[in-house]
């Protein structure tokens, strides 16, 4: 009783996989883009962000 064997039964269930690894896909490609194009400053101020709490 393997869950593989339920989606085989499934008309068009590779749509599936291959809608999800596209919208993976994209959202890595837009946040990769987002990271080199990003201002050194805010990526420095981001980076040191859980270092400068002052309650711990």
């Amino acid at each position: 009783m393997k869950f593989i064997n339920y989606l085989t039964k499934i008309t068009g269930v590779d749509i599936y996989a291959m809608s999800s690894f596209l919208i993976f896909f994209t959202f890595f490609i837009i946040v990769a883009i987002w990271a080199l194009k990003a201002d050194k400053k805010l990526i420095n101020t981001l980076s040191n962000m859980p270092l400068d709490n002052p309650e711990n």
